[in-house]
């Protein structure tokens, strides 16, 4: 995906690498439940494979990268404090850790969770 030439030869990283730093980027924020698939097939499949790509989509145009994620929130929180936590975290964590840019993170709110129903 990402490639860097050096005169010692070349650094590529991969979109599962980039979709491993996003996912492990938003579980770490607040009101976030967990990530959810981005269609009902990929939501089958993950029953049977659980996989870091789930709910992160990767784009990248050479220069820059976009990232898309689907997020289940936690009920009782604010769903836009959620998402702009989301993703200032993704942004951050993507462009110190890869050296990128990212140039949006659109975060997609496929549900609400309650988690203690006292």
């Amino acid at each position: 995906m990402s490639n860097e030439e050096k005169v010692n030869g070349g650094i590529y990283i991969s979109h599962r690498a980039i979709s491993t730093i996003v996912y492990q980027a938003a579980l770490e924020s607040y009101g976030l439940v967990g990530l959810a698939p981005k269609s009902k097939a990929a939501g089958f499949a993950n029953a049977i494979i659980k996989d870091p790509m789930l709910g992160v989509s990767i784009r990248y145009n050479g220069l820059t990268i976009g990232i898309d994620l689907y997020i289940v929130v936690e009920y009782g929180t604010r769903i836009t404090s959620v998402a702009a936590s989301v993703a200032d975290n993704v942004s951050y964590k993507v462009e110190s850790l890869t050296g990128l840019t990212v140039n949006f993170v659109n975060v997609h709110v496929r549900g609400l969770r309650v988690s203690n129903p006292d």
